[in-house]
């Protein structure tokens, strides 16, 4: 990355529909974990369950290619079916406008014809964020990356024993000569992609904005206890746990992902992590989805990077630009969202709290 990124849907040809799977699908790790919480089971007390457990409500599915769900409180079964179907309504609204694997998206057809007329109010907004995060990152955060990911799939999953070293350099070359954030013309009336053969993904944001979509629903709906996960790497929480306590999130190890790292307590706070662990192409990692913008490979900086914010997609774009802005570069990044905490793990494992908020 930009390319894809754990927890996120995985990006193919334009053309795929949305059941289709890549030949060699990346497998994803989950890189944020609700801790003391078992999705089947009451988030309260034993002592409790008998007269409030009817009152915790679960969804589970999917969004965006990715595992997904939603726990909230409501004293009243009916109303809550209620919410979680219009949460659900608008997850499919807004797959038929970011996914890459339904034909009939907006961006699988921008990405098709190189232009799109008339587009939805939700991919202008979109992908007007972007372009700040690529101001912002100095073009390290970059919608075109999708030439690239064509390229790597293509090389690791095309044949049967792929060269370990990677695509060949041109192949890079040539996919990187489409890669230009400042190629997309985005108006009200219709978005243009200045050469053929250049694509977009919205894979570094388009979570997160799903995500805070789902919460003003329920939020709109009286709901002040949610959690909700529209992915491996994207959480938003709303108010407390039924039991009162704060939400308690633990962070997966890059070292050794099946093990919790970081543990934080979050009431009304967002979290994402963005790691090239979590989906690789071969199984060293040297290869995985978050692209260099500058050399066509994957970004080297850090092994993982988790950000707390107050939006779900401030919290997912800032740790995915700042995987892949060279640190020395990220100062204007990081001082434009103050208000943000950021830990980042280097490849040799050690963690460093770039913000001073203190949440880590």
């Amino acid at each position: 990355m930009f390319g894809s990124r754990e927890g996120k849907e995985q990006l193919g040809p334009a053309k795929r529909v949305e059941s289709s799977k890549p030949p060699g699908m990346l497998s994803r790790r989950r890189a944020i974990t609700v801790l003391g919480a078992v999705i089947g089971l009451p988030l309260l007390p034993s002592a409790d369950q008998s007269k409030t457990a009817t009152r915790l409500h679960r969804w589970r599915g999917t969004a965006l290619g990715s595992p997904s769900y939603i726990l909230l409180h409501h004293p009243d079964c009916g109303a809550a079916e209620r919410v979680i179907a219009q949460c659900v309504a608008e997850i499919e609204r807004l797959e038929k406008e970011f996914s890459l694997y339904r034909g009939d998206s907006e961006i699988a057809r921008l990405n098709l014809h190189g232009r799109l007329v008339a587009p939805s109010h939700d991919l202008l907004t979109l992908l007007s964020e972007c372009q700040r995060f690529s101001e912002l990152s100095g073009g390290a955060f970059d919608v075109t990356v999708q030439p690239l990911w064509n390229v790597y799939a293509a090389h690791f999953f095309g044949s049967e024993r792929p060269s370990p070293q990677g695509p060949e350099p041109r192949a890079i070359g040539q996919a990187l000569a489409l890669v230009d954030w400042q190629g997309v013309d985005v108006t009200c009336r219709r978005i243009a992609m200045a050469q053929p053969g250049m694509g977009l993904t919205l894979n570094g944001i388009a979570q997160g904005y799903l995500t805070d979509r789902i919460v003003d629903i329920l939020r709109a709906n009286g709901c002040n206890r949610v959690l909700a996960d529209m992915g491996r790497s994207e959480i938003r929480l709303v108010g407390h746990r039924p039991d009162g306590q704060a939400w308690q999130i633990g962070l997966a190890d890059p070292l050794s992902p099946a093990r919790v790292a970081v543990t934080l307590d979050l009431a009304d706070r967002c979290i994402s992590t963005s790691g090239g662990y979590g989906t690789k192409f071969e199984a060293t990692g040297r290869h995985h989805h978050l692209f260099d913008t500058t050399t066509g490979t994957s970004a080297r900086h850090y092994i993982a990077v988790s950000v707390v914010a107050a939006s779900t997609m401030v919290a997912d774009a800032l740790s995915t630009s700042l995987y892949v802005t060279p640190p020395e570069r990220a100062g204007r990044l990081l001082a434009a969202f103050p208000d943000a905490a950021v830990l980042v793990t280097r490849p040799d494992g050690s963690r460093h709290e770039l913000s001073k908020g203190g949440k880590f």
